[in-house]
């Protein structure tokens, strides 16, 4: 399996070449801003998530990432809903945050568990 490190990180460099394809208009401005944010936050908060001092703490960084992964989904759907791209690129981005909302919740899952 890929290192999940790697794979946000290209998660977020996706996310930043998708946005430039986005037409420049006032609502899909404020919406890439929002994605861009959501979507390079995922890797940034999963590093912080690996740095953990405590189960405890890696918990809580993980509920952040995955608020995130989220969120950028909410964005993506946005950009959908609204036609400002359609295709593969923006069907190759909403399944890799699908599987990685997937993950990250697997991951909470277990470790609540292991936390009990």
């Amino acid at each position: 399996m890929e290192n999940l490190k790697e794979r946000t990180f290209r998660f977020s460099n996706s996310m930043i070449s998708f946005v430039e394809l986005i037409p420049e208009r006032k609502a899909s401005s404020v919406v890439s801003f929002q994605l861009l944010k959501s979507a390079t936050s995922v890797g940034a908060n999963y590093r912080a998530a690996k740095r953990a001092r405590s189960n405890k703490e890696f918990i809580s960084k993980i509920n952040i990432v995955l608020e995130e992964v989220d969120e950028t989904l909410y964005w993506l759907e946005i950009i959908k809903e609204q036609k400002w791209i359609e295709g593969d690129v923006l069907g190759t981005l909403l399944k890799e945050s699908d599987e990685l909302t997937a993950i990250f919740t697997k991951t909470l899952i277990t470790m609540n568990q292991k936390s009990k």
